[in-house]
């Protein structure tokens, strides 16, 4: 696909990466030279410098034959200002942006063709804001994500030592829960994907990705880990868009406090929550956080917008005794460093968001893409079309789908019901199949499988 990717911000130089990759034809808008000469030197796309929102910039990014644009630029008004242009001036078939603002949100007609034009909208700051609450509310899980609105749910978790599957066979799960199905779907063993077969042996430390019907997924993780017991108290540091978010959709159901370093912030941010607790200060002060009962929080997320800040205070948290640590780190690099270790979950907010952009890029019906293990592997919700002679899938068993290597079917959802996929579920048209790959590389075998034929016959 031709795409123009206007915005070389975290989110845009993330999504360059990643479509580059897929041997995409990139070009990448912005108006800071450095952020685009660094681009350069690590991709093979092209970059144009300019105002993303001037019809003459997007003439030079190759507006006129693009499949797609992306406006993921820091303002919301250059986002829909180049959409509305890329479809008055260029016809472009697919417009995305990027929107922060609420009070946009709020009024759905100005996506609409005839004012902004805009497609898709992607709003990473809400994205992340619904992540980290569902690692809030399974304090035992690594990574939490929704398949089929909400009917699936995908669910990583580390087996230790003593846990009730840890040592057996993976065939033993059906067994020791005849009344819930369920999948391991993906197994990494010290950062090596294993294939997950009935032989295989959970290990201690494994990471394993357990895919159950939503209402399910509870009892399943239990069976991997002793429930962590559930957590009440919340202590965010950072009042910005995320951490305002996160307090604003916690704090009916959880005690919450909130540190900002900035008077005039935490002054409107007590205006606006209504029983968040706010509290100015520096969350790397220990005397703050000892004053404040740092040891009696059950999850502290670390949400400013300076990498080292969230990583200091963070580290300062759990030592003096927060149960659960999570920090927002940008920079991919430092993500790799610090996960697992004294920090129990770092996320990177472009790896989190990304997989609502790779949707829309996806060939075949793709309705949901989650980057997993920080964008090493992906889980994918295709929708079959076609019938047997047409489609690649539809009509056959899942053990007769020419699968790559490594590639796993978790489950299947057909209008309401949820099927844990088993070797002899057979894949109907419109049913929304959802795919575990382990290493990018297979994607676009993926999406050929999911492509209807014209005239195939197979």
């Amino acid at each position: 696909m031709k795409i123009v990717i206007l915005g070389a911000g975290q989110v845009g130089a993330s999504v360059a990466e990643n479509l580059v990759r897929e041997s995409n034809d990139i070009t990448v808008v912005d108006i800071d030279p450095a952020k685009l000469q660094i681009l350069q030197d690590r991709f093979d796309l092209r970059t144009v410098h300019g105002f993303a929102s001037h019809p003459e910039v997007l003439r030079q990014a190759g507006m006129e034959d693009a499949d797609m644009l992306l406006a993921v630029t820091q303002s919301d008004e250059v986002n829909l200002v180049a959409c509305k242009l890329a479809h008055t001036l260029f016809n472009t078939p697919t417009k995305i942006a990027r929107i922060r603002c609420t009070e946009y949100l709020a009024h759905e007609g100005l996506f609409s063709p005839e004012n902004f034009a805009v497609d898709y909208i992607i709003s990473p700051e809400e994205v992340l804001t619904d992540y980290i609450r569902k690692l809030i509310e399974y304090p035992e899980a690594l990574q939490v994500l929704d398949f089929a609105d909400g009917k699936v749910r995908l669910a990583a978790v580390r087996a230790f030592h003593g846990g009730p599957l840890v040592g057996r066979e993976l065939q033993y799960l059906r067994k020791h829960m005849p009344h819930i199905d369920t999948r391991v779907a993906a197994i990494f063993r010290q950062n090596h994907p294993i294939i997950p077969e009935g032989k295989t042996v959970i290990e201690a430390g494994d990471e394993l990705f357990l895919i159950a019907a939503a209402e399910n997924i509870r009892a399943v993780m239990r069976e991997m880990r002793r429930r962590d017991k559930a957590a009440k108290r919340v202590m965010i540091a950072g009042g910005g868009n995320i951490g305002r978010r996160l307090a604003r959709s916690l704090e009916h159901q959880y005690q919450v406090k909130l540190i900002d370093h900035n008077k005039k912030n935490s002054e409107r941010l007590a205006a606006e929550l209504s029983s968040t607790l706010i509290l100015f200060g520096d969350a790397t002060d220990p005397d703050l956080l000892q004053a404040e009962n740092v040891e009696d929080m059950d999850v502290f997320c670390a949400l400013t917008n300076d990498d080292e800040n969230n990583i200091m205070a963070a580290l300062l948290a759990k030592r003096m005794g927060a149960r659960k640590v999570i920090a927002l780190i940008n920079r991919s690099a430092y993500v790799d460093l610090v996960q697992g270790g004294q920090i129990d979950i770092a996320i990177s907010p472009a790896q989190a968001t990304i997989g609502s952009l790779l949707a829309h890029v996806r060939r075949g019906d793709m309705a949901v893409v989650h980057s997993l293990r920080r964008g090493a592997a992906e889980a994918l919700e295709a929708i079959a079309h076609g019938d047997a002679k047409t489609s690649k899938v539809v009509g056959k068993r899942v053990e007769q789908i020419d699968l790559p290597r490594g590639a796993t079917i978790g489950a299947v959802v057909r209008g309401e019901e949820v099927l844990i996929a088993h070797h002899d579920t057979v894949i109907e048209s419109e049913d929304h199949v959802i795919i575990f790959v382990v290493n990018k590389q297979m994607i676009s075998k993926i999406e050929k499988l999911f492509q209807v034929g014209i005239g195939f016959f197979g």
